[in-house]
């Protein structure tokens, strides 16, 4: 069966263990956290010596069925956790997985860590064995819009509360970066007491740790917040990003755009566009809002702008751009985020 990762802990809590779980996500903090209830329920009942098995592209597969036929001279109950970063364990790995999900033992519990799996991946044979034989659990991403309300619960674990500006603040510092945000929630709990939190506090307490994605540059643009195009390209700028990708990412959302008003204008429903242009999950809506917001001339004149910028990257002559390729960038994808 499949579960969200905050539906974990009331799971595990029923008192009775699968032989096997997937813990699935992209958001480290989450995903590690969920592991480790996973751990601490499974060392209570006695599972206590631990086999972890690290799947890269030269894994040897028959070790997963060693770690499983073998026996300990010291415990009865054992965890194997096998970690597959990459998600993908090729072939081979597949049929060994399909292996494993039907003829894991009792007194075996399994963990598997994989990151969060593309949609061909994830309705694969192999995923769906290893659904069909324990717990799969999906960590799913905290998005920027989230983000206040999970730092506010996660005050509220520590007895603590802050006000909803406190809250933006907090979330403004730590965007992209869970593992920071959870080192900031932890040190207001070591310098303030249970109880309220003043906006004051919170802004004197925190670190500016922001981890700028310059992926989250489209879903900016699509919104039209225009403090964060300019947060994020700033931060991206002071830590040395690769300004090449930065530009690419930007014009690959003007032309998905631009192709979308094309179709669109000629006639084609909006959805299915934009299912083939995999345009989907939090960008869908935000897409559509966009597409009332900017013209198919502005479109095009940004692209072109995006050409020009492309040159003075390259080092080649471009007359009408602004010096600073980044400032260009910036103003680009402010022109695209007009309301």
């Amino acid at each position: 069966m499949q579960i969200k990762a905050e539906h974990l802990r009331v799971h595990l809590g029923k008192g009775r263990l699968a032989r096997l779980y997937v813990v699935a996500g992209d958001e480290a903090l989450l995903a590690i956290e969920a592991q480790d209830a996973i751990r601490a329920v499974a060392r209570n009942a006695g599972f206590s010596e631990r086999t972890v098995l690290h799947a890269d592209t030269r894994f040897d597969w028959s070790l997963l069925e060693q770690a499983e036929r073998s026996r300990s001279l010291f415990s009865a109950r054992r965890i194997v956790e096998l970690r597959l970063p990459s998600g993908k364990p090729g072939k081979e790995g597949a049929e060994a997985l399909v292996r494993y999900a039907g003829s894991a033992p009792e007194d075996v519990l399994t963990l598997f860590c994989l990151p969060r799996l593309e949609r061909a991946a994830r309705e694969s044979g192999w995923a769906h064995a290893l659904e069909v034989a324990g717990v799969w659990v999906e960590v799913a991403n905290v998005e920027r819009g989230m983000l206040p309300d999970w730092i506010g619960a996660r005050l509220e674990r520590q007895r603590q509360n802050a006000p909803r500006d406190a809250l933006e603040f907090l979330a403004d510092r730590v965007e992209g970066n869970l593992l920071a945000a959870h080192q900031e929630i932890s040190k207001l709990a070591l310098l303030f007491p249970p109880g309220g939190l003043t906006f004051e506090q919170v802004k004197d307490s925190v670190l500016n740790v922001a981890r700028y994605d310059v992926f989250a540059l489209p879903q900016a643009m699509l919104e039209g917040d225009r403090t964060r195009i300019g947060r994020t390209i700033e931060g991206l700028r002071a830590e040395g990003e690769a300004l090449p990708l930065a530009l690419w990412v930007v014009s690959e959302e003007l032309r998905t755009l631009l192709q979308l008003k094309h179709e669109t204008a000629a006639g084609k429903p909006f959805a299915s566009s934009a299912r083939a242009l995999r345009v989907w999950g939090p960008r869908l809506a935000a897409t559509e809002r966009a597409l009332g917001r900017v013209s198919e001339a502005r479109l095009a004149a940004l692209l072109a702008r995006c050409a020009q910028l492309d040159r003075i990257v390259k080092g080649l002559p471009a007359p009408r751009s602004d010096s600073d390729p980044w400032l260009e960038l910036a103003d680009i994808a402010l022109s695209a985020s007009i309301q």
